[in-house]
């Protein structure tokens, strides 16, 4: 009856230390589910950041305030536009794709 009572003993010993190790392994599983979680709620308010400023940057006002400083692009007008023309005169009938082209100069006129 002793050694009945001494593997049983170990057994409840065994179980016990089992449980032990279970517990801690699930508050240490909880733990860092908790800290992914907060770190995708994180990185989802920097991608929200990120998208609100990348729309400030696209701004049609902004993009052509660049365009004009650092490209100095600026708008055209019929005073510096010139049509290009069919040298030889042909009046054959040109579909609209390949319809006169203006050509900006270096200088900003555009040429046929």
């Amino acid at each position: 009856m002793t050694r009945l009572n001494i593997v049983l003993l170990m057994a409840v010993m065994a179980s016990a230390l089992y449980l032990v190790h279970v517990q801690y392994e699930s508050r240490r599983l909880f733990t860092e589910l908790d800290r992914a979680t907060a770190e995708a709620a994180r990185l989802e308010t920097e991608r929200q950041r990120l998208l609100v400023e990348k729309r400030a940057q696209a701004t049609p006002l902004r993009v052509e305030k660049i365009a004009r400083a650092q490209l100095n692009m600026r708008t055209t007008t019929p005073a510096i536009t010139q049509y290009v023309s069919d040298p030889q005169g042909v009046t054959k009938a040109v579909p609209a794709a390949a319809a006169p082209v203006a050509v900006p100069r270096p200088n900003g006129a555009v040429q046929p």
